[in-house]
């Protein structure tokens, strides 16, 4: 039986150029390559957690125009129900400016439309059949609701916890897991060292916190205890998108029940897998492909 995710967040079109370095200087530029891929935190971890196996409906508040359309277009073709994604006539669906230089780093430039409505509400009405529930902060009100109702029904509630913070404070206290990203509990906290930060992060939201942080790997809190999981050693192409399907990982594992140590690994060997591969959220591997990366580098006893 599939385990079913329900993902509350952000969802867009990200345009992204290959160039062999950042541009610096106002003047023209040509890119060595080029896509028009979906993108956006919840739309990524939604799109992870249908190839890897699971079931996800997503949440996503869009314009009703083209760029929408192609959203939601483009998520259905990798099994992702969209019943639940809302176009708002009058506004404008997110999109995304993307460069990535020859190293795998990436710039990126959002649109946003700051006119949608923010109430979540009706979301209280979705008849509730999931194993998880993961938010991300874009959409503050999205995700209170949508932990609300993960500790409600008893399942895990993570929030993929990136600044900024402004009226996110309610969703963090109520969720069971955050993962911040190191810049958000940088953001969160004030403090420049990650496990320091992460016991301020701790002792405020009093729930499961970890930090990750690409290359350098993932901290996380247990029994008062800071522990470390290295990330997995490999050579990095693009990273764009790694973040979100890492929380998109995560929040399968839980709904399966796993082990947080074995969740954390499955999480960073999803996005090492997808930074080894261009294309954004297009690089993101299967469950099958996970398995046998585990099998050949496994750092768990």
């Amino acid at each position: 039986m599939s385990i079913n995710v329900l993902t509350v967040g952000v969802a867009v079109i990200d345009f992204v150029m290959n160039l062999d370095e950042m541009p610096c200087r106002a003047e023209k530029y040509r890119a060595n390559d080029a896509a028009i891929v979906g993108g956006g935190c919840g739309a990524n971890a939604a799109v992870a957690i249908s190839r890897l196996g699971g079931e996800c409906d997503l949440v996503a508040r869009l314009g009703d125009d083209q760029i929408g359309d192609l959203i939601i277009s483009g998520l259905r073709k990798e099994n992702v129900n969209c019943d639940l994604a809302r176009q708002f006539s009058g506004c404008r669906s997110s999109f995304s400016s993307i460069f990535i230089d020859r190293a795998g780093e990436r710039q990126i430039v959002n649109y946003r439309d700051f006119g949608f409505p923010a109430c979540a509400d009706w979301l209280l009405d979705i008849p509730f059949s999931y194993d998880a529930v993961l938010a991300d902060t874009r959409w503050p009100e999205g995700a209170e609701v949508a932990m609300k109702l993960a500790k409600s029904n008893g399942v895990p509630g993570i929030v993929d916890a990136e600044p900024p913070f402004d009226g996110t404070h309610t969703a963090l206290e109520l969720a069971s897991h955050v993962a911040f990203s190191a810049q958000g509990l940088r953001s969160f906290t004030s403090a420049e060292d990650l496990p320091s930060g992460l016991e301020i992060a701790n002792a405020r939201l009093n729930n499961f916190v970890c930090v990750t942080d690409g290359p350098n790997g993932v901290w996380w809190m247990e029994n008062q205890t800071v522990r470390h999981k290295p990330a997995f050693n490999i050579v990095s192409v693009d990273t764009l998108g790694a973040g979100d399907v890492w929380h998109g990982a995560f929040a399968l594992k839980l709904g399966e029940n796993s082990d947080i140590e074995l969740a954390i690994e499955f999480s960073n060997a999803v996005a090492a897998l997808k930074c080894m591969r261009h294309g954004g959220r297009e690089g993101t591997p299967s469950r099958n492909e996970t398995d046998s990366f585990i099998r050949k580098n496994s750092q768990c006893n």
